[in-house]
């Protein structure tokens, strides 16, 4: 049985993400209890370095739900956070650590269910990986 139970650190934009964690309320849903959230007033803020931080600071896995791209209330800030996921990606790959620790949700404010089920498939991918191991 694996006992690992991942650091995981959200970055939550606060227009649909947080509306989302505000639906998932209502239905009584929540994330799980190793799931930090951070949030942001828009995903396209976050920073490279921003990404980086939580792994260095202990976090096994890190994601960013922002809005759907054709709902952004800032335009093109889902797209922003997606270009930067992608070169994070290849900046562990690089590095020999597994890509798939960091991911980017695209979530509808309306979608509470799909709030923790993002929040889920995280903890489980990175179980999945073991722990980040930091030299």
């Amino acid at each position: 049985m694996n006992d690992f139970k991942p650091r995981i650190l959200a970055f939550c934009c606060s227009n649909c993400a947080s509306s989302a964690a505000t639906v998932a309320e209502g239905m009584k849903k929540a994330l799980p209890n190793n799931v930090k959230v951070v949030q942001v007033p828009c995903t396209g803020r976050i920073e490279i370095l921003h990404l980086l931080k939580p792994f260095e600071e202990g976090a096994d896995g890190v994601y960013v739900a922002g809005c759907q791209e054709d709902s952004c209330q800032y335009m093109d800030g889902i797209a922003k956070a997606a270009k930067r996921v992608d070169q994070v990606k290849k900046m562990l790959e690089e590095l020999d650590i597994e890509p798939d620790r960091i991911r980017l949700f695209h979530l509808s404010a309306g979608k509470g269910q799909e709030y923790v089920e993002a929040a889920c498939d995280m903890v489980d991918k990175v179980k999945a990986l073991g722990p980040f191991l930091r030299a």
